[in-house]
């Protein structure tokens, strides 16, 4: 294990004429150093990284309003995360439906789809027997989507005999048809109810195994482009509901959905993105405990600043209702369940949350969980308000529940992780490259889907507003007179509460006289980049002469805002670690944007510079400063997120790929004057080109494939 000033201190390069390097004074001479004695950064990050096993509370609103702007930020965020944003076009679905089974109510049919070319998802429909003399106009009955989590075997489940007499014996369930295959008693007894039901395969179960579950997308390529397991589990869930929703004999405004465990969260995630449920039940899952502890449950930015229950929150003020037991679950009516009650309090709808637990027995589904949604589904989709007891049910032998068949082979156009991941990727250019800027409009539907995709990868709106900021430190370290008539004042910025992010920083300026500006200074040395060889290196220098004062930071990981900590990116899957902590990358772009945020003298210039390695963090900040900063310059140092190749590179940003790389990132910088050099290998100046031809800016941009002299730069930005 390294530790986290190992992990997180990207190699520099000398940015100085001559090779010289900044030098460290001792501590008490050292006039940028913000700290003095054992003091610390007080920057909550530096703690260890959250986890799905830590604590995810949720806070209500104080208003229905506030709720509202929450809520449309945090599905952004889910879609995003899913690799949804913008949705993948909806392509033919091709169902067969075959081989019905009578059973003593209701019917079986197999069914299998295509939720995109080559990548099928297969499932069981159950159907209301028909009424005898019935006409042959279908009648419409609601539907219900069942998803049926990290059980064996998935929807053919068998829990074997033993376990289901200790599931008789405990009482959990009533006979041991129902304690062996409670996965068909469930969908069995709904359709027995009148609704029609969809129960569905998760990826590599039961006839869905051409990619393995928790397989084929662990890799930084994936990270890049935002390509998921649980992404394109929630896909298939998207596309089972197009199914069931497109069916003969479906109302589609009124459609449910059902899951436990692992199924209970693709029901809340598919609920919390999807407006047409009405009613749904995620069961032993939601709480404020354990977060999902497969792949096909996390993914990058999916729980950041969140949690399962304000994801589930989405849903309100429709009808949701919770089962919960002896596992993660088991405290949700005492932590969770309140805040819910409290936000359908704010619609005047607190009749349409409900939950109960039967704390007796472990993770499970059993016949008072199912019965309790059996009521909870008939109230809410059929308008009946009544008791339901499970009746008996005979199973079918899981084999008979398969698919495909001799007369209904695998599909030939099949595809595994790496060939769907490509078809995928393709896809996605495409769909991207559609939203190319070519004149206004365009500009204005790139920004609509590249802006906000940015925004989640930086937690953006979740940045301090600027009344929220304040800088401190240590009076010492206030007012430092240097030679030359200058001053430096080091300390540090962040939340006013001193419980959220903060930054170390130096600010250095004539000590009277004119200012025409400040200067915020990233390099990837961090504040002491001020100094050369004791003195102040003589870039600064040459803006001091501009009348300007220059504002360098420590950003996470740098200088004095490190630790020595132990630090790692899960190398199973990195969404362990991006679905709950911001990477690296965006951290230290919010720590440029915190400073921009405290720029509260709109008639003072406010320039950025980028030197070196850390160039590529001056175009994000900038990109999503709302026009702040007036010129920006950056050194893209040969930058391209497409030669990642590891998922703890420290320039690793989940989804770059997928947006377009930094030269998109660069075309939101638009009508801004930026310039951008040493990009040679890259191809950063097409589309940012583009855009600024488009917003008539093409002046505003200047782009130099090849390094700089550093003297040039600082000429540039402040001519």
């Amino acid at each position: 294990m390294i530790s986290r000033r190992e992990a997180l201190t990207v190699p520099t390069a000398l940015l100085f004429t001559g090779g010289l390097r900044s030098t460290v004074a001792a501590a008490e001479e050292n006039p940028t150093r913000a700290f003095v004695g054992t003091q610390k950064s007080s920057d909550r990050r530096l703690r260890p990284p959250k986890t799905l096993n830590d604590h995810f509370p949720f806070v209500v609103p104080p208003s229905q309003e506030a709720w509202e702007l929450r809520r449309q930020q945090l599905r952004t965020q889910l879609l995003v995360a899913n690799g949804l944003w913008p949705l993948p076009e909806k392509t033919p679905l091709n169902a067969t439906i075959h081989g019905r089974i009578d059973r003593d109510g209701y019917t079986i049919e197999k069914v299998y789809f295509a939720s995109m070319p080559g990548h099928y998802v297969c499932g069981n429909l159950y159907r209301p027997a028909p009424r005898e003399g019935s006409s042959s106009a279908p009648r419409k009955h609601p539907g219900i989507l069942f998803a049926h989590g990290h059980w064996k075997d998935g929807r053919f489940h068998d829990a074997g005999e033993k376990a289901a007499k200790a599931s008789v014996d405990a009482k959990g369930e009533p006979d041991l048809d129902r304690g062996r295959f409670f996965m068909q008693a469930l969908p069995a007894t709904l359709a027995r109810l009148g609704f029609v039901v969809f129960h569905y395969d998760m990826v590599g179960y039961a006839d869905s195994t051409a990619i393995p579950h928790r397989e084929g997308f662990r890799d930084a390529a994936a990270e890049l482009r935002l390509q998921s397991q649980m992404g394109l589990q929630t896909w298939n869930s998207l596309r089972a509901l197009d199914f069931l929703s497109s069916l003969p004999d479906v109302d589609p405004q009124k459609l449910g959905m059902t899951g436990a465990s692992g199924g209970g969260t693709q029901t809340f995630i598919l609920a919390a993105i999807d407006d047409r449920l009405a009613c749904v039940f995620p069961a032993v899952m939601v709480s404020t405990a354990m977060q999902g502890g497969c792949v096909c449950e996390n993914c990058s930015y999916l729980r950041i600043n969140t949690g399962n229950v304000e994801i589930a929150a989405l849903f309100a003020p429709k009808p949701m209702a919770f089962s919960c037991a002896n596992d993660w679950t088991k405290d949700f009516l005492r932590q969770g369940y309140p805040e819910l009650r409290q936000l359908y309090q704010l619609y005047d709808a607190p009749e349409r949350v409900a939950a109960r637990e039967w704390l007796q027995y472990g993770h499970q589904y059993n016949v008072h969980a199912r019965e309790f949604m059996y009521s909870w589904m008939l109230k809410h989709l059929a308008g009946k308000e009544e008791k339901v007891t499970e009746p008996p049910f005979r199973p079918v032998p899981p084999q008979e529940l398969s698919v495909f068949d001799d007369q209904h082979p695998r599909p030939k156009d099949e595809l595994d992780a790496k060939a769907l991941r490509a078809a995928m990727t393709k896809a996605s250019d495409e769909q991207m490259a559609r939203l190319w800027p070519q004149d206004a409009k365009s500009l204005r539907e790139f920004r609509r889907i590249v802006e906000p995709a940015l925004r989640v990868m930086v937690q953006y709106d979740t940045l301090p507003r600027p009344d929220e900021l304040a800088e401190w430190g240590a009076p010492e370290r206030q007012q430092q007179k240097l030679p030359g008539g200058l001053i430096a004042s080091a300390g540090e910025l962040g939340h006013r509460s001193k419980t959220g992010e903060s930054v170390p920083y130096c600010l250095v300026a004539k000590a009277a006289g004119r200012v025409k500006g400040e200067v915020i200074w990233v390099h990837p040395q961090g504040k002491i980049s001020l100094l050369m060889n004791d003195k102040i290196n003589p870039l600064v220098q040459q803006l001091l002469e501009a009348d300007f004062r220059v504002r360098a930071i420590d950003p996470l990981g740098i200088g004095e805002h490190s630790d020595e900590k132990p630090f790692t990116v899960d190398q199973g899957y990195a969404g362990y670690t991006f679905g709950y902590n911001l990477p690296l990358l965006a951290q230290r772009v919010r720590d440029v944007l915190l400073v921009v945020r405290a720029h509260t003298q709109p008639k003072l210039p406010l320039l950025l510079v980028g030197w070196d390695a850390f160039g590529p963090l001056a175009i994000l900040a900038k990109a999503l400063d709302g026009g702040v900063i007036t010129k920006t310059a950056a050194d893209v140092h040969g930058f391209d997120f497409a030669k990642i190749e590891k998922t703890d590179d420290p320039m690793m940003l989940p989804g770059a790929v997928k947006y377009g790389g930094l030269g998109a990132f660069l075309a939101l910088c638009v009508p801004d004057e930026v310039l951008a050099y040493n990009h040679q290998g890259t191809d950063i100046a097409r589309i940012s080109q583009a855009a600024y031809r488009a917003a008539g800016a093409a002046q505003k941009l200047h782009l130099h494939p090849d390094p700089l002299d550093a003297a040039q730069v600082i000429a540039w930005l402040v001519k």
